[in-house]
């Protein structure tokens, strides 16, 4: 049987990432070009020139105005106490797994306590939402509603169960018919409102929008987009329908990648992890690439502080 050339790819080996990445010199030559990729800018004066580096790479000096910043000042490293060598091993470490790496399990490999472990892994999942996000899905788009969570012993069984968490899901597809972009967002609920919302943040002008029979959908329609609904019906039936048949697969994959990487994720932060998965979706043609892909996005990611981190995501 012929192989899958996506998912059989190289990729970037331990070996070669030790190559790349594997003592902090190297990883803070990658954040400096990631952050200055013609050569340093003062953030203050804006001059143009090598800096005078003071006791170590991270701490550089403008030799116009001769004010003083960091490597990792206004990126989402900012103010950390782990090497970078261990940021960039944790973001290894996510980006070439199929599937989630839990806080816990990134703890053991990283040697740091959990809750650095947990501020590392939610600032590097905000990093793909914000960057996955700024790109439109575009073409043909499968459109279809998902909750997560749930609880057989809810006092408020079906969809009002306050256990459960609405978001939607949506698959770009190309000319051949095969899935290239997904969208994966938290809404408040199921409601024609926030179905318009979520098209107007996340589909091209230009795309053909395909969903089931669902009310709150032709808010699809309200935002202005091409919408062609197609009634499913209920039950195991509605999952051989073709014009969804892919977006169906992919949730289930979304599902399984969830229950199995977090057992219990909670909807607080079910944004973040929906963004996890999109963006290892969005860039899984060449998985080699993914890492540098994220440095260089986490390089231009402001920081995000603990007190704003353990917020709850907004819908």
């Amino acid at each position: 049987m012929a192989q899958n050339k996506i998912q059989f790819q190289k990729g970037l080996s331990l070996q070669q990432f030790l190559s790349d990445y594997g003592t902090e010199e190297q990883c803070q030559r990658v954040l400096e070009g990631a952050r200055w990729p013609q050569g340093f800018v003062c953030p203050s004066c804006g001059h143009q020139h090598e800096p005078v580096r003071l006791r170590t790479r991270a701490l550089l000096q403008c030799r116009h105005c001769r004010h003083q910043t960091s490597l990792t000042a206004g990126t989402i490293f900012a103010s950390t106490k782990l090497a970078l060598s261990t940021w960039w091993l944790a973001m290894f470490l996510v980006t070439q797994q199929k599937n989630g790496l839990s806080a816990l399990e990134l703890k053991r490999h990283l040697g740091v306590s959990y809750l650095s472990a947990w501020r590392v892994k939610h600032k590097l999942l905000q990093v793909m939402k914000e960057r996955d996000e700024q790109t439109p899905l575009s073409g043909v788009i499968e459109v279809d509603d998902v909750y997560w969570g749930g609880d057989a012993h809810a006092s408020k069984p079906g969809r009002g169960s306050p256990t459960k968490t609405p978001f939607i899901a949506a698959l770009s597809r190309n000319d051949d018919d095969h899935p290239i972009g997904l969208r994966l967002g938290k809404v408040k609920g199921f409601r024609k409102a926030e179905a318009e919302r979520f098209a107007k943040r996340h589909f091209d002008p230009d795309a053909i929008v395909v969903t089931d029979g669902l009310a709150c959908f032709r808010g699809i329609a309200t935002a202005g987009f091409e919408h062609q609904p197609v009634v499913t019906g209920g039950g195991y039936r509605r999952m051989a329908i073709p014009e969804l048949q892919w977006l169906n697969t992919v949730i289930g994959n979304v599902k399984n990648s969830l229950h199995g990487a977090y057992h219990q994720a909670s909807g607080k932060h079910l944004p973040r992890y929906l963004g996890e998965f999109c963006y290892r979706f969005n860039r899984r043609f060449d998985l080699a690439a993914m890492l540098p892909r994220l440095g260089w996005a986490a390089a231009r990611t402001p920081p995000m502080p603990h007190r704003l981190l353990v917020l709850a995501e907004p819908s």
